[in-house]
């Protein structure tokens, strides 16, 4: 397909108020379509269903699927994209949001000496004025700029628009491996990833790391886990170590599998169920699908089986086994109307400072902004 057909077909499908996806997988060059034929709003109740799901940080909240059994599937292979560049001049937070924010942090920390939980991630939603509400010319620019991310462009009438590049795989299950990612940390990228990490940051990592070894272990065999590296997402870098293992025969039970983890520590907190609680109640804003997770659920995948030298003929056949590849919603944006809401935060345990946090932030905060510019 064209790549110009394949956006003119993603504006079509927007103007018409009919739901789709777009997204391209970290360093691929292949971008997917999912366009929906009518405006049904499904969920994955199962999660035994076949579709893109897109599913909100409340657990408790319903995932929304696009069926692929009710949708047209397009790809088209890109390099370089031409984009539509618009004037847009970055606001920077008031000093209230400031002091809303940096007020939160220190009744996180305060929770964290009470033995609430040990670590919660508290965020903030930043409202900035758009030039242009066109999602393409932003999904275009976000292709672009973010090669090794999950670059997404999700739409639905009855839900919003969303858009977003985001650096951290929630897991992926193709036949019956698995692996998933743990990432943790933040600093400014200055060039260079051979950088000092704090034991603040080691810490926090550590703690995702554990928490979902922890969950994963009844439901795997054959466990691995990397070396904890350095990675550079945008102008930010960030501690991430993967895991690796086969599910069990016995361990079936996708949708169950899927809420032991989300939302990690790296997202949400430890333990997760107190962090979760002080999160819905201190935050003063709905998250909605900020830190929830979105991807392709069951999808049918063709895997060739490993070459042997004993049985030749072998190598001829592939099968065809089921694959889901599910990623954290991170660096996103919701537009409404002529703005963009956007999403921030970080990981606060008790040795936190609150005015650092903010600036982290504040770092953050410039991934999305600059797309908008």
């Amino acid at each position: 397909m064209v790549l110009e057909d394949f956006f003119e077909r993603i504006e079509t499908q927007y103007q018409n108020a009919l739901p789709f996806v777009a997204y391209r997988k970290p360093n691929s060059a292949l971008v997917k379509g999912i366009f929906q034929y009518d405006d049904t709003l499904c969920n994955a109740e199962t999660f035994s269903e076949i579709g893109f799901v897109f599913s909100p940080f409340n657990d408790n909240e319903r995932t929304v699927l696009m069926p692929l059994n009710n949708s047209e599937q397009l790809e088209v292979t890109i390099n370089t994209v031409a984009e539509n560049k618009s004037e847009y001049i970055a606001r920077d937070a008031s000093a209230e949001e400031k002091l809303n924010h940096i007020n939160l942090i220190n009744k996180g920390v305060q929770a964290v000496k009470n033995n609430q939980f040990t670590k919660v991630v508290l965020s903030r939603k930043e409202t900035v004025p758009l030039s242009v509400s066109d999602p393409i010319s932003i999904f275009k620019r976000l292709l672009n700029t973010y090669p090794s991310a999950f670059v997404y462009c999700w739409y639905h009438p009855k839900i919003g628009l969303w858009l977003g590049a985001t650096p951290e795989t929630l897991l992926k299950i193709e036949g019956n491996r698995f692996s998933i990612m743990s990432l943790a940390g933040t600093q400014d990228y200055n060039g260079t990833t051979e950088v000092v990490w704090k034991d603040k940051e080691i810490n926090e990592q550590q703690i995702v790391t554990d928490f979902i070894l922890e969950h994963l272990k009844p439901s795997v065999e054959n466990l691995k886990v990397s070396e904890t590296e350095t990675v550079k997402a945008g102008n930010l870098l960030h501690l991430r170590t993967m895991i690796s293992a086969q599910l069990k025969p016995e361990a079936s039970n996708l949708k169950q599998l899927i809420f032991d983890l989300h939302p990690t520590p790296a997202v949400c907190g430890l333990p997760k169920s107190a962090a979760k609680t002080f999160i819905l109640g201190n935050e003063q804003y709905n998250r909605d699908f900020y830190t929830g997770f979105l991807g392709e659920l069951n999808f049918e995948m063709i895997m060739a089986p490993r070459a042997s030298k004993k049985n030749i003929e072998n190598r001829a056949y592939a099968m065809t086994k089921k694959s889901t590849q599910l990623y954290v919603n991170l660096r996103c944006m919701q537009i409404q109307g002529q703005n963009a809401n956007i999403y921030i935060g970080g990981g606060i345990t008790e040795t936190s400072n609150a005015e650092a946090e903010w600036e982290e932030t504040v770092s953050k905060s410039k991934i999305i902004k600059n797309i908008l510019q």
